[in-house]
């Protein structure tokens, strides 16, 4: 008589950080492919910030004046950092709107049905907005361009300042997916993912320097991360700056903006991943 015997059934495990890793580099490239089906999405997302270069460029441009710049084209140098700061901050109402509609449609739940990493789905969310600002970044330069923007400082310069700015955006889209999770619906989402991101950046040196606004907003405005991400990609591109006022993180902009990032990253990662747990649970 023959007896037969089966294997006990072989677990296969994957390593937590690679896990998490692929699958959410899954899920931004489906981020990604979403956003190539949709092209009036993209359309708007960089019509956007063209308006807002030719908006303050050729309306606003002649009123207001740099310190220590008198240059004609002054302002316009000045400004395009400050458009580009703008316009990588506002990555975060992307992933705010994005997960909770989502959210909102239940794939967020098919996702928990499948053998993947939970922190992956919003890795991939994270990534997949700040990984749009390329090409936004891209048309936004060549607007530059026909302004009559330039940079000054050199390519590597140049190319470690767009690297900020990514690296801005990254951290941004965290804070907003964090703002999604706790949105009831897109339409609620889609309001709450600008309503802070206004006051933060015009409460900036985006768009003007620093010393004309009030007494009393200018310490905010010097601690604020855009006003040093901006400041440090103008003396990366070689634009005006301004005077600047004696503030830590306007005398360190690059530091600060890495710091800055990193704290933040940290925060809403661990925020967002726990908030994500939570919402999900059944």
């Amino acid at each position: 008589m023959t007896t037969l015997t089966t294997a006990a059934p072989v677990s296969m495990s994957r390593p937590f950080y690679g896990w998490t890793l692929h699958d959410g580099l899954v899920v931004a490239r489906r981020n990604l492919i979403q956003t190539v089906r949709v092209p009036e999405l993209l359309f708007f997302s960089l019509v956007q910030p063209v308006i807002f270069v030719l908006l303050f460029a050729y309306v606003f441009g002649g009123a207001i004046p740099i310190p220590g710049d008198g240059a004609a084209d002054a302002y316009r140098q000045y400004l395009m950092p400050g458009i580009f700061g703008q316009t990588v901050a506002f990555a975060a109402a992307s992933s705010t709107v994005g997960l909770a509609e989502d959210m909102h449609k239940g794939l967020i739940d098919r996702f928990r049905s499948l053998p993947m990493s939970p922190p992956a789905v919003l890795i991939g969310r994270t990534f997949a907005d700040a990984a749009r600002q390329v090409l936004v970044l891209v048309v936004l330069t060549i607007t530059g361009y026909v302004v009559g923007w330039r940079i000054d400082n050199g390519l590597l310069n140049a190319i470690w300042a767009y690297g900020l700015l990514l690296l801005f955006a990254y951290t941004v889209a965290w804070i907003g997916s964090w703002v999604g999770l706790y949105m009831p619906n897109p339409e609620t989402a889609n309001t709450a993912g600008l309503i802070w991101l206004f006051p933060l950046t015009f409460l900036s040196n985006a768009f003007v320097p620093i010393n004309s606004l009030p007494g009393w907003l200018q310490t905010f405005a010097a601690w604020n991360p855009i006003s040093a991400l901006v400041l440090a990609c103008r003396e990366l591109f070689g634009n005006p700056t301004g005077i600047q006022p004696d503030y830590w993180p306007l005398q360190h902009a690059e530091a600060y903006t890495l710091i800055s990032c990193t704290v933040l990253i940290v925060i809403f990662a661990t925020l967002s991943v726990r908030r994500y747990r939570r919402t999900t649970s059944r």
